[in-house]
């Protein structure tokens, strides 16, 4: 599947004048890396499936080819960035672990293929934004302007206190957002810590971040959103409708698809970065005090990013949030099977997740009309879908809740 993705998505950005995926692991060989910490991520997964002697060798090397590749870049005057030290180092990695044998080299080649996985899932990705834009020049920001009043406008909100706040928490909230696949690769180290000496969990964060990865995407192509900045912001490019996150664009109006321009990418709906913290936060549950925190940091961070930054409106981030329920609910626990909790808990989010865009897309209007009851509707669907999460997968199994999300004598959570 990787494969066919790959050359399908490298033989559209070819065609259409764009670097696409397969080029731009060239560009990351040959000193002009795209992917900067992404690469380093993948990296540092890689790792945990190798001894702690050759994990240490990897590294320095990886770290040693970056600072040779920064000197050379400074010298010939070329694009400074990170990259290359860690793509070289995985190389290396693989080469060497191809030439093991028995359960080590099982250990260690699962472990580089997640490595390799998500630094190419990074590059499909920014490949697929360009996809978005040329599937066509209108987008529906009109609709998620209206539907969004149900919630009060949240953009709009976050938007103007962190105007107010500052240089250090815009700073803060910056490194968050942008480095959310550094923090995935530290929840995912840890789960996976084990590996070289004991069997690999059955489910871990990866496999939720792939999955979102390749399902998300696909609705930014039938439900084109720019977002706030843009839209109605100082990014729209003289485009725009308004003056976010300052005013407030008039809600008297019948809405309609905005034609927009050919540099901004549709990736609004759903929420992305709100379904990868999401997944974040969850698989941080089990995990240390300090692993639980961090994760707690950065779902909250992330989702008040999107929203301060004019990146999505609040509806985008419900259902982000509805989608990796429901994914997770698809993957977590495999050994439970598919039994009528698991099937209840997916088919309640693919229901809840098709009544949200079809209720922004078709109901709009009479959410703006009808603030509070349509905002305790789309609060009260998500709160659903979280209990429904919770009892299937996480409740005390001598709970009630636990009982009837068909947790009664299972043991505690471990994923």
């Amino acid at each position: 599947m990787a494969a066919v993705l790959l050359g399908g998505s490298q033989f559209w950005a070819s065609t259409h004048g764009h670097l696409g995926p397969l080029l731009s692991l060239v560009a990351d060989f040959l000193g002009n890396p795209q992917s900067a910490f992404v690469s380093w991520a993948g990296l540092g997964l890689a790792c945990v499936g190798v001894p702690a002697r050759l994990r240490v060798i990897t590294l320095g090397a990886a770290v040693l080819l970056d600072v040779l590749t920064l000197g050379l870049q400074l010298l010939c005057g070329w694009h400074v960035s990170i990259g290359t030290g860690p793509t070289l180092a995985l190389t290396g990695l693989a080469l060497t672990v191809a030439r093991w044998h028995g359960p080590p080299r099982r250990a260690a080649m699962r472990a580089i293929a997640f490595g390799v996985l998500l630094i190419m899932a990074s590059k499909l990705a920014d490949t697929w934004l360009m996809i978005s834009i040329a599937a066509g020049p209108d987008v529906l920001d009109p609709y998620l302007l209206l539907a969004d009043h149900a919630l009060g406008e949240p953009s709009w909100v976050v938007g103007a206190l962190l105007e107010a706040g500052g240089a250090i928490p815009k700073a803060i909230l910056h490194v968050i957002y942008i480095q959310l696949p550094v923090a995935a690769m530290v929840v995912a180290v840890w789960q996976l810590r084990g590996v070289t000496t004991g069997p690999w969990p059955r489910h871990n964060l990866l496999r939720t971040f792939l999955v979102l990865g390749m399902i998300g995407p696909l609705i930014y192509v039938l439900f084109p959103v720019v977002g706030p900045v843009f839209a109605y912001g100082p990014e729209g490019n003289g485009l725009q409708l308004g003056d976010w996150p300052n005013v407030l664009p008039t809600l008297s109006f019948t809405p309609a698809a905005l034609p927009f321009d050919t540099e901004t990418a549709r990736n609004c709906m759903p929420s992305m970065h709100t379904a990868w913290a999401l997944a974040l936060f969850i698989h941080s549950r089990v995990g240390p005090r300090w692993l639980r925190w961090a994760g707690g940091l950065w779902l909250v961070g992330t989702l008040l990013a999107t929203l301060g930054f004019g990146y999505h409106y609040g509806v985008d981030l419900v259902a982000g949030a509805v989608l990796c329920l429901t994914v997770e609910s698809a993957l977590r626990d495999p050994e439970r099977g598919w039994n009528r909790y698991r099937v209840r808990a997916v088919v309640l989010g693919i229901a809840v997740f098709a009544g949200l865009l079809l209720s922004y897309r078709f109901l709009a209007t009479t959410m703006a009309d009808h603030p509070v009851p349509s905002g305790l509707v789309v609060l009260g669907v998500l709160g659903a879908v979280v209990f429904t999460f919770h009892a299937t997968w996480f409740a005390a199994p001598e709970s009630r809740a636990a009982r009837w999300g068909g947790r009664a004598g299972q043991p505690l959570a471990i994923n």
